[in-house]
């Protein structure tokens, strides 16, 4: 017989890529270039849920709105609840009560306008509102919002307060709003968070059963849960640029989460938090808003430069719809100037880089692929693009956006009006910068490049970048003896040795995102010293 006892059932709809773990390492650039994998992870979670006879209430972005209305068309469609997670992923903390009544507002209206139903509930879209932050609600109450659920005591936070542990009417001022706080266990003196998500994952399966069970026979008040659909989602692609800690709390148990949700539906009922107040969520959509007026046109130059962009590829198969997506960016800045051409070389990759290079770009006519049969490295992929391309400007990127491709347009620039053989990205130039790179990766890195510019005249700071602009003509006959990373140094000593002219552009180089870095540390900094003594022995040997 099914327990007579109903609780609430939030959840949180969002991409992996937005989760609080990761919001220090995964800029909101990238959310329009990592793979959104929401819409199929919330139809995860309403089969989940609907498996068992359960309601749920589900809390929504709304910048995920904007870019995926389906998700919210399908969970009207299928009769649950849908509400506001805030538009961006931002803490209550970090926005005055006019930023947050904006963000709010704002995805009030987006969900309301997708869903064509009227949006009653409000959870914020990071961390939690504790007693010091009580004057949101009242911002949220002016916004319309008839609840709130975003109230997380912890520990000894609400110890002067112990019934705002519990579902209840805040008053403030002329206006009210009913307050659902996220669940908790313990005493009321020292409350630990046991509502969900992260906690449901990261501690034993029989802890969060038993601090329900612990709920139901204390209380008479519902027990409020949550998870991310993300969460359902065990193939999620791992972000590389996290380091150990974000990695465990983003991504242990993925696999087991759906199997512990799932015995907590079997084993109590629940339903959505308007179910519980009766709120009607009628359809109706809302009046369209005045179309806002159109952006002033692309001034394009009436001779545009033509550029080939190289991008060398090794077992990137899961990186390359994020590259896609940064080049789509970097193209539309450059349209003005420049016409594009794409040339993707994969470098006898051993996963599915070729077929996933078709997928994407085989249908182009501005893009050409080449299959390398062996594996080269990165300077003989960078050496065969230049080769292969049919303009006298080639550029030639990470396939890992470790460089943003946008930063072509002054690199693009500065070659146009300087008749140098090459222009390399710098990020060890004075105006230069690195993000999220080990200390003791850049220590060498750095260390390495400063020998360098000992040896080789007028040196630019960085010499191992891969992110340059060359001059077709003055390059294409280059013979290396390195194809790998160490092959991008000796591009740079040959023209170097050569006396050709070789300039450089202040950039932003950023820790890997997705992926993981194809170079080996130790034999590639052996090659370098390898490669600086032939160098000097070679410099020594012309000296006049």
């Amino acid at each position: 017989m099914a327990p007579e006892r109903t609780h609430l059932l939030t959840v949180a709809v969002e991409d992996d890529f937005q989760a609080t773990a990761l919001g220090p390492v995964v800029t909101r650039r990238d959310w329009t270039r990592l793979e959104s994998r929401v819409l199929a992870n919330t139809v995860a979670a309403l089969d989940l849920i609907e498996a068992h006879g359960a309601g749920a209430t589900f809390f929504i972005l709304g910048w995920v709105v904007e870019q995926v209305p389906e998700v919210v068309e399908e969970i009207v469609r299928r009769g649950h609840e849908v509400a506001s997670k805030g538009f961006l992923h931002r803490t209550p903390q970090s926005m005055g009560p006019e930023e947050l009544g904006d963000d709010a507002r704002r995805a009030k209206e987006a969900i309301e306008q997708a869903a064509g139903v009227p949006v009653h509930g409000h959870r914020v879209a990071r961390g939690s509102l504790g007693l010091e932050e009580l004057w949101a609600l009242r911002v949220l109450a002016e916004c319309g919002f008839v609840y709130d659920s975003s109230f997380y005591p912890r520990l000894r936070s609400i110890r002067s307060q112990a019934w705002r542990r519990f579902p209840h009417i805040h008053e403030c001022g002329d206006l009210s709003i009913r307050e659902f706080p996220l669940s908790t266990w313990g005493p009321d003196a020292l409350l630990f968070p046991m509502a969900g998500g992260n906690y449901f994952r990261q501690a034993p399966a029989w802890v969060s059963r038993a601090a329900l069970a612990d709920w139901e026979r204390r209380y008479r008040s519902p027990f409020n849960m949550y998870f991310h659909v993300w969460e359902l989602d065990p193939a999620t692609p791992r972000i590389a640029r996290a380091g150990r800690l974000r990695r465990l709390r983003q991504y242990r148990n993925l696999r087991g989460m759906a199997e512990r949700i799932e015995a907590i539906l079997e084993r109590h009922r629940f339903q959505g938090i308007g179910d519980l107040l009766g709120l009607e969520q009628r359809e109706g959509r809302p009046t369209l808003a005045a179309p806002a007026p159109p952006s002033a046109p692309t001034v394009v130059r009436e001779e545009r430069t033509p550029v080939t962009v190289v991008v060398p590829c090794y077992n990137e198969e899961g990186v390359l719809a994020y590259t896609n997506k940064a080049l789509e960016e970097a193209a539309a800045r450059l349209e003005a100037n420049y016409r594009l051409a794409y040339v993707f070389v994969d470098d006898a990759s051993t996963d599915g880089t070729w077929k996933r290079l078709q997928e994407l770009f085989g249908a182009r006519r501005d893009c050409h692929l080449i299959q390398q049969p062996r594996n080269g490295g990165v300077a003989s992929a960078i050496m065969t693009g230049i080769r292969a391309a049919e303009t006298e400007l080639v550029a030639s990127v990470d396939c890992d956006c470790t460089y943003d491709p946008g930063q072509l347009v002054p690199m693009l620039a500065l070659l146009e009006g300087d008749p140098a053989a090459m222009v390399t990205a710098s990020p060890y130039h004075p105006k230069g910068r690195v993000v999220g790179v080990p200390g003791w990766r850049l220590l060498l890195s750095r260390g390495l490049s400063s020998i360098y510019r000992r040896l080789l005249p007028d040196c630019p700071a960085t010499v191992t970048s891969c992110f340059r602009v060359y001059r077709r003509s003055r390059v294409e006959d280059l013979e290396i003896e390195n194809g790998g990373f160490l092959g991008v140094a000796e591009i740079l000593a040959v023209l170097a040795l050569r006396g050709e002219r070789i300039l450089e552009h202040p950039a932003v180089l950023e820790s890997r995102l997705l992926g993981e870095s194809k170079m080996k540390l130790l034999r590639t900094i052996a090659g370098h010293l390898g490669l600086l003594a032939r160098l000097l022995t070679r410099r020594i040997a012309t000296a006049p």
